[in-house]
């Protein structure tokens, strides 16, 4: 696990896979969205619109997956993940049966998360 960012409310975490992932945690362990108090809700919905956008300038992905299951982890956190055509699971997600096999030839992910930090912090 690689903290990329955290504050009082939350922090977000590099998710180790073959496409650009991360994952946003409340810092309190919420079982379920309608817990978080309002004012982390909105922070939660900011982050997940400024990871969106640089995702998709940074990787110009196919389409971004955003996620919040818990079901394994009964812990609110969010899941961003830039989907390419020749990922090994699209279009079928990422937890799902593999399509192919295949390496992607993308940025290295500290550029993105170097570019990530700079406009979280702006």
């Amino acid at each position: 696990m690689m903290i990329l960012h955290q504050d009082d409310l939350i922090r977000i975490e590099r998710h180790e896979s073959s496409i650009p992932w991360v994952k946003i945690f409340t810092q309190h362990p919420y079982r379920e969205m309608s817990e978080v108090p309002w004012d982390t809700q909105l922070h939660i919905y900011r982050l997940l619109n400024i990871i969106e956008k640089e995702m998709i300038a940074f990787y110009n992905p196919t389409k971004i997956n955003i996620a919040s299951f818990g079901n394994y982890l009964p812990h609110v956190h969010w899941h961003i993940m830039a989907r390419f055509e020749k990922d090994s699971h699209f279009p079928e997600p990422m937890w799902g049966m593999q399509q192919r096999g295949g390496k992607l030839e993308l940025p290295e992910f500290d550029g993105f998360a170097k570019l990530l930090l700079e406009k979280l912090n702006s």
